[in-house]
């Protein structure tokens, strides 16, 4: 009921089509193709208990396959790679699927190191060592060889800037949707998106990175994601981070994860595309609210203090939340917009 009427809302507000549709009404709605933001063996039983034909889903086969395209072992041969083909790359990453081989790696190595679970994804599945490895950080990598067959370490860069090229794989071919420009925390988890056109995220990288490297680069992966992917059909991101490697140096890393499936980036690609007025920018962010009420409290005082402004179905300003709130809310994912240059009456 919250979530129907919070939608009823926001189509009072913007151009919004979408319905929700209970899983109990899957089985009387005409065929159609399913898009997840993810794939797994539980949604897809959950789809067929509840009347959706089979045969519109993907096969046992095809989720071992996306599960395969999405461990992170593929980002760290792709990123040596790039390098090979462009001296202008920076970062390292290792795979290693024996204990003894990855400590010896850690022991050698200078400076603080991450440790990433090959599945994992929105900056989850990651251990810093900072120092030197701990006993606990050592039995983390064992458990995770154990069950996910390896674990991946990268040195810790100096980033100045996370951003990602957003594209999409069809029948038809691969096709750049567009560039996204993100926030993560410390700990890597995803805070958040600028919402912006791809010439303004294009120019700010372009005060660290040539153009033309971007330009380069988009081109190759547009041929490599074919290599490295051939069978799947669906969103795929590849994140990035622009990096400071000395005092009047910046270099891009051009492969950090990727991201087989819907994310984040195009997400915000589509709301700044779709709902954001021309002339306005702004960030499209999840929030988390720890104290029971305290999402609800925090979103009133934001609308008030900013309500949204819309015109032409767009928004020229003020806040914005995308999902329902109330007292037992803990995230929200919402957007704030501001005019770029406030009009003159």
């Amino acid at each position: 009921m919250l979530n129907n009427s919070h939608l009823e809302l926001l189509k009072e507000k913007l151009p919004i089509k979408t319905s929700l549709i209970p899983f109990l009404q899957l089985a009387s709605l005409p065929p159609s193709e399913v898009q997840p933001w993810g794939w797994n063996p539980h949604l897809r039983k959950q789809l067929i208990q509840f009347g959706m034909n089979e045969r519109l889903l993907p096969s046992q086969q095809d989720l071992e396959l996306i599960r395969y395209y999405s461990d992170r072992q593929h980002a760290v041969k792709l990123l040596a790679e790039l390098k090979r083909l462009n001296s202008n790359f920076c970062g390292e990453s290792f795979y290693y699927t024996d204990i003894e081989k990855l400590l010896n790696h850690v022991y050698a190595a200078k400076g603080d190191q991450a440790l990433k679970m090959p599945l994992s994804g929105s900056g989850k599945g990651i251990v810093w060592i900072k120092d030197a490895i701990t006993d606990k950080q050592i039995d983390w990598c064992r458990r995770v060889i154990n069950t996910q067959g390896g674990v991946v370490i990268e040195p810790v860069l100096n980033k100045v800037q996370d951003f990602a090229m957003e594209f999409e794989m069809s029948q038809t071919g691969i096709q750049f949707i567009g560039y996204s420009l993100f926030q993560s925390a410390a700990s890597g988890a995803y805070m958040g998106n600028l919402l912006l056109p791809d010439t303004e995220i294009k120019n700010r990288l372009s005060t660290y990175v040539d153009r033309t490297l971007l330009k380069k680069l988009k081109a190759i992966l547009k041929t490599k994601l074919n290599e490295y992917f051939p069978h799947y059909r669906g969103y795929l991101g590849v994140d990035m981070m622009i990096c400071k490697t000395s005092a009047s140096i910046y270099q891009l890393q051009p492969c950090v994860e990727m991201n087989v499936r819907m994310n984040m980036g195009i997400v915000a690609h589509r709301i700044y595309n779709r709902f954001v007025h021309p002339g306005s920018s702004g960030t499209y962010s999840i929030d988390f609210f720890k104290q029971k009420g305290e999402a609800e409290t925090h979103n009133r005082n934001m609308e008030t203090k900013y309500p949204p402004l819309i015109k032409d179905g767009k928004i020229k300003k003020g806040h914005l939340a995308l999902t329902p709130v109330d007292t037992a809310t803990q995230y929200v994912a919402h957007v704030s917009i501001k005019q770029n240059h406030e009009e003159k009456n």
